[in-house]
């Protein structure tokens, strides 16, 4: 098996369509050989706790209502090319994540990362919810098998709050600036939504080399 690091952020929209054309190029090799192990990227480091109003963000980022419409037209657009659903009108705040990355943290241990990280994206694009809430994260948790409960509790305390920011930080210090970049078996950095025949060639060359 070859590990597939990822660096993402439940928020970041091109990290959902990069999933996506990835999760496609997987579905048509069963036997792809991939170990994927997502890798917290925060958008938004400095995010407050309970977030913000996701349109004052959006202006805030993008210079006005116009420069937020043109940033977020092509998403639209390449999401509906991969196939996806998505629904940014549903989306409220635009929360901090760094609660999120703990939940993808303890899901890696429990051998569901992945369907976690999957719910995340599902809840946000697609549902509009807030994965800033502690009870919506508890929620996506028991979706994928975890304890929601305990998922809760430990949301309520600081636990590794410090390795999530240490993470996030030795991303920055290997060159990660943007999200979602992607690390074949800990060597060839790919940055970007990259189209499903990319990663087919990936697999076919992984193979080749095995």
């Amino acid at each position: 098996m070859t590990t597939l690091d990822i660096f993402s952020d439940p928020i970041c929209p091109w990290c959902y369509i990069g999933k996506g054309l990835l999760d496609r190029a997987m579905a048509q090799q069963p036997d792809h050989g991939l170990t994927l192990r997502w890798r917290p990227f925060m958008l938004n480091p400095e995010m407050p706790a309970g977030g913000m109003d996701r349109r004052a963000y959006l202006e805030a980022k993008f210079g006005g209502k116009d420069g937020a419409i043109q940033a977020y037209m092509p998403i639209a657009e390449r999401a509906a090319e991969a196939g996806l659903e998505i629904h940014l009108d549903r989306i409220r705040t635009t929360p901090s994540t760094i609660d999120a990355h703990r939940l993808i943290h303890w899901a890696d241990v429990e051998g569901v990362q992945t369907a976690v990280v999957s719910a995340l994206f599902q809840a946000y694009f697609v549902d509009g919810r807030d994965i800033g809430d502690a009870e919506v994260l508890a929620d996506v948790a028991d979706g994928a098998g975890m304890d929601g409960a305990m998922v809760q509790r430990l949301l309520a305390t600081d636990a590794d709050r410090r390795e999530i920011a240490h993470m996030d930080a030795s991303a920055r210090d290997m060159g990660v600036r943007a999200v979602p970049t992607f690390v074949v078996a800990g060597q060839h950095a790919v940055p970007g939504a990259q189209p499903t025949e990319l990663w087919l060639r990936v697999i076919e060359e992984l193979r080749a080399q095995a």
